[in-house]
């Protein structure tokens, strides 16, 4: 009489953790070294002294000169910016997601707003530069064609607070469309359909019904696109350099070293971007939670 074979053995959980990880620790890696270590840094440096002694003195410093308003005029650019994506870009997403235009531009318009939600910095701002700048193709059109002075007529400079919100747009309509899509596409063929029956006219549901429904993604992602473009530094410095009084040229102007830079209150000032952009970020993963239910 033969026996049956004794199954193996079963390694132990832990030897088979570092394979079911291994996957994830170039993530890790890339996280730790290009986020966790240098916020830590800009954390720890915000309570220094240049000796490298514990002070208040550097969040003190921050009400000081034109570091208050600095923040003031971000804090507006950002509000302004996250304000006129929302609107345009739920606009778009609407208009693609109900059928309004064509169905085949919902394609092409997804790939671009993944791309383009991704381009910032120094190319965006030359882009603008190159297009609406004091030689820019639109002001040269302009100006040879129809006599108009943007700076002059229409009041617009690129390297000003409407100039610098509106190359914000570039990068904020995009990202708009990608959020706010998902939460369209969410909304049920039923809800619409038992309003109508109920007399509701197209206006009366999105007012009563849509909406509402709609407003915690909204109000979400209009926090998203705050903390987006209150964080948005190399666009601002490549576009405006130092003509325009927002905290990511301030820090610059601390942190790059000359003789009257401070680079703690440099660390400071980052603390406190930080700080503003972790609530507005905070604030949208809260409001997506309770969208997520709703839509459920």
């Amino acid at each position: 009489m033969t026996t049956p074979h004794a199954p193996p053995p079963r390694r132990p959980l832990l030897h088979r953790l570092p394979l079911t990880w291994l996957g994830i620790l170039p993530f890790l890696i890339f996280v730790t070294l290009f986020l966790i270590l240098p916020t830590m840094h800009i954390v720890i440096g915000a309570f220094q002294t240049r000796e490298g002694g514990f002070t208040l003195q550097n969040l003190r410093d921050l009400n000081t000169g034109t570091i208050p308003s600095s923040y003031w005029v971000s804090i507006k650019i950002s509000a302004a910016s996250a304000a006129l994506g929302c609107l345009i870009g739920f606009g778009m997403a609407a208009a693609v997601t109900f059928g309004a235009v064509p169905r085949w531009i919902k394609a092409p318009l997804m790939t671009f707003s993944g791309v383009a939600s991704n381009f910032a910095g120094v190319p965006l701002a030359f882009a603008f530069l190159a297009t609406f700048g004091p030689v820019g193709l639109v002001t040269l059109f302009l100006r040879n064609n129809f006599g108009i002075v943007l700076s002059r007529d229409l009041g617009f400079n690129i390297l000003s607070f409407w100039g610098l919100t509106i190359t914000y747009l570039f990068f904020q309509i995009p990202l708009m469309i990608l959020i706010i899509t998902p939460a369209l596409e969410g909304l049920k063929r039923e809800w619409r359909e038992a309003a109508e029956v109920l007399g509701a006219t197209g206006a009366q549901y999105w007012r009563m019904v849509a909406l509402p429904i709609l407003f915690p993604s909204l109000l979400g992602t209009f926090a998203l696109l705050f903390a987006n473009a209150f964080g948005a530094v190399a666009t601002a410095i490549a576009l405006t350099g130092s003509g325009l009084n927002i905290v990511p040229i301030q820090l610059f102007a601390q942190i790059r070293g000359d003789v009257l830079g401070n680079p703690n209150l440099g660390y400071a000032m980052a603390f406190g971007m930080i700080v503003i952009t972790g609530i507005a970020n905070v604030l949208y993963i809260w409001l997506r939670m309770r969208a997520e239910r709703w839509m459920k």
